[in-house]
């Protein structure tokens, strides 16, 4: 059964985080995607090791695990897009794709000949997808920007971290690249939507994706709360500014996360923890009491929590469907039953005869599923198949080519 992108090709320009993974998604979907590449050095990601992939050998290869991370399911060609000639085999290529996303910095492919309004005149039904740190208008659209800084500016450090008057408190980043894999997962379904608009007889759209719009979005009901209220949000750590108690707590031999969402949930807990007369305390039977005596009440729960072992804690809350959960590192989540179970690790067969880990696609499709049977290129892996089955070249032309180091 053919995915539901196999019909697609996509053009990608983009290297990194963001626009990778936009293209992952797309490739996972069935699309053809040419992952255009700097001669002799690729994504800069390749680079990022340790730790690296190994060879059948054993021996680190030239690819890192970050860049593993964002590019299944591609096709590699090197190109130098800075060269005439390089840039006449992107508009050959644009010609020929369906989506090209790219995330230079704002003009830099006009200045090649490259950007929307000059592939548009070559492709009407292109769409174009530039991923930018602040968009392609406003004072700030002409600087770099970084996923750290992101986090920053678009509030969202602002209400992540312990709060200022306890130990540890101040402003803390995500523990990932978050602006980036969320502008690359905004990016992938606006690039979806234009697809189906061009099916429907539209033709083919700018995108302009930014990483700070990104982040602003993502803030979701903390930046409405402060929308309709006008009180800036704080900080609370690993609580929650409304809902109690849905926080870590210390255990005898860990920490365990309590999730209790409503007020029977909160009633079974405090049946289970051997304490029914909290959840008749008028402070405390409700969510709107617990929020505003959260102060009272955590160190009542944390008391409590210290005296049994983290799974002992889990057996029985799980048991009275309490929402609760151990905080695992990386080796103990592809340990846990569900995570097996869900075989959210894939090994994709590569040349050499190392399989090469992923995790999988959390899009489970019924009719069309995801497949894991391309592993991440190596650097210009397709150079020759791209330019000689796809655009026509002869083996003279592309030798050429690469005599001038233009692939």
């Amino acid at each position: 059964m053919p995915r539901p992108l196999s019909h697609i090709r996509v053009l990608d320009l983009s290297r990194v985080l963001a626009g990778p993974w936009a293209s992952q998604n797309l490739a996972d979907l069935g699309a053809e995607v040419i992952k255009v590449e700097r001669p002799g050095s690729g994504d800069d990601t390749r680079g990022w090791g340790p730790p690296w992939f190994k060879d059948g050998a054993g021996k680190d290869t030239p690819d890192s695990a970050y860049y593993l991370s964002c590019n299944r399911g591609k096709k590699s060609i090197t190109l130098d897009i800075s060269k005439p000639e390089g840039q006449n085999i992107v508009r050959e290529l644009a010609a020929r794709s369906d989506v090209l996303i790219e995330n230079y910095k704002v003009g830099t492919l006009t200045r090649y000949g490259l950007g929307y309004e000059q592939l548009r005149a070559i492709n009407p039904r292109l769409i174009y997808c530039s991923i930018t740190g602040f968009g392609q208008s406003g004072p700030y659209a002409p600087r770099p920007g970084y996923d750290f800084v992101f986090q920053g500016m678009g509030g969202l450090m602002s209400i992540t971290g312990e709060r200022d008057e306890l130990p540890g408190g101040g402003p803390m980043k995500v523990g990932i690249a978050i602006t980036d894999v969320l502008t690359g997962m905004y990016a992938s379904l606006a690039i979806t939507a234009a697809i189906a608009h061009c099916e429907r007889g539209g033709g083919g759209q700018y995108i302009d994706m930014a990483l700070l719009d990104c982040m602003v979005a993502f803030n979701a009901n903390q930046i409405s709360g402060y929308l309709v209220s006008g009180n800036i949000p704080k900080r609370y750590g690993n609580a929650h500014p409304n809902v109690v108690p849905y926080q870590a707590f210390p255990c005898k031999d860990g920490h365990l996360i309590l999730a209790v969402g409503n007020d029977s949930q909160f009633a079974s807990f405090c049946k289970v923890a051997g304490h029914p007369e909290l959840a008749e305390d008028e402070r405390y039977r409700t969510m709107s009491g617990r929020i505003v005596n959260r102060d009272a009440l955590i160190p009542l729960i944390a008391d409590i929590m210290r005296t049994r072992a983290m799974h002992e804690w889990i057996a029985v809350l799980e048991a009275a469907n309490v929402p609760c959960g151990p905080i695992n590192n990386m080796r103990q989540v592809f340990e846990d039953a569900q995570v097996q179970h869900r075989a959210l690790k894939v090994e994709i067969p590569t040349a050499t005869g190392v399989p090469c880990p992923s995790v999988a696609s959390p899009m489970r499709f019924s009719g069309t599923p995801v497949e894991y049977t391309v592993p991440p290129p190596t650097l210009g892996q397709h150079t020759q198949e791209i330019l000689q089955q796809l655009l026509g070249l002869d083996a003279q032309a592309v030798a050429a080519l690469a005599a001038k180091g233009i692939v």
